[in-house]
């Protein structure tokens, strides 16, 4: 069966996206046509990128590189859970997703985004490095505005709509992953 990681994008003390990451979780869930597994970068603890080789060489020598790899391979695809700091992505996401090559290659993604513009200023950044990883990025996304979505900007209360948002982007990210497995299979 398709696996699909929603990886939570902060690491923040107090983050907004981890409400917003169980509620894809729950909702992808009641799913039958993939598995579904969040993935926390909290629990992952990278540190800034600390490998002597870059990515694309696969020579892994640090055990939390390893770890990392070996956890991001075992998925088809992935939803990608993220805040917008300062108009773009936060650090750690990018350093986690900086960290591999291969283990992104031909898997699709699809983005939960949230901030005071929806997130979407972050997306896009997101969008421009899954093209550099071989990533299909689906065209449906989720923008959380946190005027709309969030009472007093931390709890979480995303208005109706949001969830048919949500239903397209992992509808278009089970497909794609779907598609690409025979990409993967050759590699």
């Amino acid at each position: 069966m398709t696996k699909i990681g929603i990886i939570l994008g902060s690491t923040r003390p107090g983050r907004n996206g981890e409400a917003v990451a169980r509620w894809v979780l729950e909702n992808a869930s009641r799913r039958t046509d993939a598995e579904f597994e969040l993935v926390d970068l909290a629990d992952h603890n990278l540190p800034l990128l600390d490998e002597p080789y870059p990515p694309s060489l696969g020579q892994y020598t640090q055990p939390h590189t390893k770890a990392w790899s070996e956890k991001i391979a075992s998925f088809d695809g992935f939803v990608i859970v993220t805040p917008e700091y300062n108009r773009s992505v936060p650090g750690a996401l990018k350093n986690a997703i900086d960290y591999l090559y291969a283990e992104w290659n031909h898997k699709a993604v699809g983005f939960v985004a949230y901030g005071s513009t929806g997130g979407t200023r972050a997306v896009e950044h997101l969008r421009l490095i899954a093209g550099e990883l071989h990533m299909a990025d689906v065209r449906s996304q989720v923008a959380l505005s946190l005027f709309t979505d969030f009472e007093n900007f931390s709890v979480f209360k995303p208005i109706e709509a949001q969830l048919d948002a949500l239903t397209a982007t992992i509808d278009q990210v089970v497909a794609w992953s779907d598609a690409l497995a025979q990409l993967r299979t050759k590699n």
